[in-house]
């Protein structure tokens, strides 16, 4: 977000609003801006669909395994548009999901530095 509004790295979620309202006002039809890399407890997420922020929090995990949050998110989102949902109820299930497999990533061991998530945590057994 800060790349594209040309703004620094939002340190809270007042900017990460303007941000999203920024990114709006360029012809967006709605976004969502990540938080994870805020200093606190929580990686809360803004969904903004033009009228209303949506905060959509998760208790942040501490991992080594992190590797494609973004895709993952982006992914779940889009299989949830699929399945018909509308796009705000389909950004919270992917927030869900994609904590989900963050709190499980710490019982992969794959491969060197970071990991990846655990898209597979409800069928894969250790």
């Amino acid at each position: 977000a800060a790349l594209i509004t040309g703004r620094a790295v939002a340190e809270d979620e007042a900017e990460m609003a303007r941000q999203a309202e920024a990114i709006m006002r360029s012809g967006a039809h709605s976004v969502l801006v990540k938080g994870g890399h805020l200093k606190n407890d929580q990686a809360t997420d803004l969904f903004f669909d033009g009228e209303t922020i949506v905060r959509l929090p998760a208790a942040r995990v501490e991992t080594r395994n992190d590797h494609g949050t973004g895709c993952t998110l982006s992914a779940a989102i889009a299989a949830g548009l699929a399945g018909g949902a509308p796009l705000v109820e389909a950004a919270k299930a992917a927030k869900t999901y994609l904590h989900a497999a963050i709190s499980a990533s710490g019982r992969l061991k794959i491969g060197q530095g970071r990991g990846p998530v655990h898209h597979f945590h409800h069928w894969w057994e250790d």
